[in-house]
């Protein structure tokens, strides 16, 4: 199955090591394109949490046209997953920029994996009406 992984940043290392799993389980996998440049050392996880912090992100965002790049690859991908680790005091997060993700993915009928159970946030009736696979931390478990 090929699959787009969707995460916050912040897990980048988390995507690395979650996307080994999945190829060593014979899926093909596509993550974040800063993820990506993170990983490959063109930009550091530290100057990304600055752009954030500053309100500079969108900025890098536009000129990457990162949004309407990933759901590209999200169109050409089976599914995707959802990293949704614990982030800023909130169990299980899902961004914005990863609910848009989601939307997108559910709209042109992709299979949408969570790894974890859905956060409690105030959007949690719309990720529930996606309707997706929560994994409950089992990679194993994507079909």
């Amino acid at each position: 199955m090929k699959i787009a992984i969707c995460a916050s940043l912040d897990f980048t290392n988390k995507v690395k090591e979650t996307a080994d799993k999945l190829t060593e389980n014979g899926h093909e996998v596509i993550i974040p394109v800063t993820s990506e440049m993170i990983l490959n050392n063109r930009v550091s996880l530290e100057q990304i949490k600055k752009e954030k912090s500053n309100g500079e992100i969108y900025k890098r965002m536009i000129k990457q046209n990162s949004i309407k790049r990933y759901c590209k690859i999200i169109e050409s991908a089976d599914a995707i997953l959802v990293l949704n680790f614990d982030k800023k005091g909130v169990r299980n997060y899902i961004g914005g920029n990863v609910f848009l993700e989601m939307g997108f993915a559910h709209i042109i009928d992709k299979k949408i994996f969570l790894l974890n159970d859905i956060p409690d946030t105030f959007y949690k009736d719309e990720i529930k009406a996606m309707q997706p696979i929560v994994l409950h931390g089992d990679l194993s478990k994507i079909k």
